[in-house]
């Protein structure tokens, strides 16, 4: 049997579990994914425990994507970003750390048919979620614009960004950026079981295809706003979908049942 599970802490509300299990259950796989929850002091041993016991890959979320850097061989997307979100165990050595996020949004929204190639694209938020859409947009040849509320923070993430450029989040600043952009994703948690937006509704126009990180709830203030004025929308359960997706072609060098692991994630929402 392989093994693959959650590292976090906390984890109790993951919906990674029923995603990939529908997976192997539609492939016929003899897996299991399960939690686990290490203090963070534990940290290294947890992984040194997972290497010793055998388990096939890890995703790693909050507080440990970045802390697990240190314990791991990180490819070169992860490092840019800073943060790994999917561990490797099936290799000789040091297990290797890979970052699903970032491709996992951009599968995301390509999946919505959004062209990334040229496209001017405007990430609200520079922390984690951010860090991950921004370079994955840049990688994929959009020039990227990233709004935060700190604004030194925007400016911090965009020197790291190829061809980014960093601002504050004032509201007619923030309009003037969107009037001229293909794409928005809000990388904050603004929306999240609540009415608040963190973008204003005049500022949206019918030409912009929306992504919202957020996921409970699917439809956030934001997206319905946005769906408002005809634009293109993606709820924040594709996201997690294709991060999980990605994870799991890493782990089985094959594509898994896409259908199959986002029926079970929105059954859970």
């Amino acid at each position: 049997m392989d093994i693959f599970g959650l590292l976090g802490n906390p984890v109790g509300h993951s919906l990674s579990p029923p995603m990939h299990e529908a997976a192997y259950d539609q492939l016929g796989l003899d897996a299991r994914y399960v939690t686990f929850e290490p203090e963070p002091a534990a940290l290294e041993a947890a992984i040194d425990g997972a290497d010793a016991l055998g388990i096939t890959g890890l995703n790693v979320t909050i507080p440990f994507k970045q802390d697990v850097l240190e314990f791991v061989d990180a490819d070169e997307l992860a490092t840019r970003i800073g943060a790994v979100n999917t561990i490797d165990f099936t290799g000789d050595g040091t297990p290797t750390g890979h970052n699903t996020d970032a491709v996992g949004a951009m599968r995301a929204l390509r999946d919505h048919d959004v062209t990334l190639e040229g496209a001017d694209a405007v990430v609200v938020g520079a922390g984690g979620a951010g860090r991950a859409i921004a370079f994955g947009l840049a990688d994929a040849g959009a020039t990227v614009e990233i709004a935060n509320r700190t604004e030194s923070t925007a400016h911090d993430l965009a020197e790291a960004v190829p061809g980014a450029t960093g601002h504050g989040l004032e509201a007619g600043a923030l309009a003037d950026l969107l009037a001229e952009a293909d794409i928005l994703v809000n990388a904050t948690s603004v929306g999240m079981e609540s009415d608040e937006t963190p973008v204003p509704a005049d500022a949206l126009h019918g030409e912009l295809a929306v992504m919202d990180a957020v996921y409970q709830p699917l439809e956030t203030r934001l997206l319905q706003d946005a769906a408002a004025v005809g634009a293109t929308t993606v709820d924040g359960a594709w996201m997690l979908l294709y991060q999980g997706v990605e994870a799991f072609e890493l782990w089985a060098g094959e594509e898994p049942p896409v259908d199959a692991m986002n029926e079970a994630l929105r059954s859970q929402l």
